[in-house]
């Protein structure tokens, strides 16, 4: 599929290994034009500029701006950080998209999204606008293709997870028996990479992405434990002491219930998941939770010798 013009990412300049951060590394070491839109001008748009991308600033919930940011180009990567305007967001790109003629829209979603209906929903608000966002994507007649990951490494397994294993060698999480298959947002970026770089056969498709393992906590622990060349354990914590913390930590309501659902629903089971949307878009398999450990061990307070 040869557009010309642009690839626009959204959500460029996002924290150090994000998702679209790490897109636009990828398509311009394949040698291809990409105009990265960020919120703001920062010392992250000048280090995407730096790299050889167009920057733009703009905001996804301006439709003026999304026009501007959007117009000139035919390849899109549309992702948003979790907030309460997604869903506006989403429909405001759909609506730009179809009058500036986007031929290939790659849609970051959420694996959630699968096991959800009209009369199935979970109380996450977060995952609710996700699986109303791919509605409307269909009903636009987009040419979309969806990505759903399932929880990220970088989540719970890196941001909350790190303080407890570097200081008492223990993963601290209300997941229960529930088992769980994150994925590296590296994975998800070498998906979105490669179908932008040639969106053709990926037209229609939906991706849904996990780790290689499927498994309970104590089988994550065992692999932080290889990791380290030291024992990690895992430890159940109530459900009301991990919204404490959350609470602590002064996150927007909006987040704070996305997480607890996030949660919620490992506990029930619902993140145990296999895919192979990893090796069969890229032709690689998906970095397994040990792999992941070894990467940011220093992060997880090192590995013995």
């Amino acid at each position: 599929m040869a557009d010309s013009g642009p690839i626009l990412v959204t959500g460029a300049a996002g924290q150090l290994g994000g998702i679209g951060r790490t897109v636009t590394r990828l398509l311009l070491d394949r040698g291809l034009t990409v105009r990265a839109m960020v919120h703001r001008e920062d010392e992250r748009a000048a280090a995407l500029r730096a790299a050889g991308a167009e920057v733009v600033a703009g905001d996804l919930l301006e439709p003026a701006d999304v026009f501007r940011v959007v117009k000139g180009c035919r390849r899109v990567y549309f992702s948003m950080s979790v907030s309460a305007g997604y869903l506006e967001a989403t429909m405001t790109m759909a609506v730009v998209a179809r009058e500036v003629g986007v031929t290939a829209l790659v849609n970051m979603s959420q694996m959630t999204v699968s096991q959800m209906s009209i009369q199935n929903t979970t109380s996450s608000p977060q995952q609710r606008q996700h699986w109303l966002s791919e509605q409307a994507l269909a009903w636009s007649g987009l040419p979309v293709v969806t990505i759903r990951p399932t929880v990220f490494l970088e989540g719970f397994f890196l941001r909350f997870v790190a303080p407890t294993v570097r200081d008492r060698s223990r993963i601290e999480l209300p997941f229960g028996r529930g088992k769980t298959s994150p994925v590296a947002s590296a994975d998800v970026a070498r998906v979105v990479a490669t179908v932008l770089s040639d969106p053709g056969p990926h037209l229609g498709q939906i991706y849904e992405l996990t780790g290689p393992r499927s498994q309970d906590m104590h089988g994550v622990a065992r692999e932080y434990s290889d990791a380290l060349n030291r024992e990690i354990t895992y430890l159940d914590i109530p459900h009301e002491d991990w919204e404490r913390e959350l609470r602590k930590a002064g996150l927007p309501e909006h987040v704070n219930r996305h997480l607890v659902t996030m949660a919620e629903l490992h506990r029930a089971g619902r993140y145990d998941r296999l895919a192979d949307g990893v090796e069969r878009v890229t032709g690689r398999p998906a970095m397994s939770v040990r792999d992941f450990v070894i990467l940011h061990a220093d992060e997880f307070g090192g590995r013995r010798s």
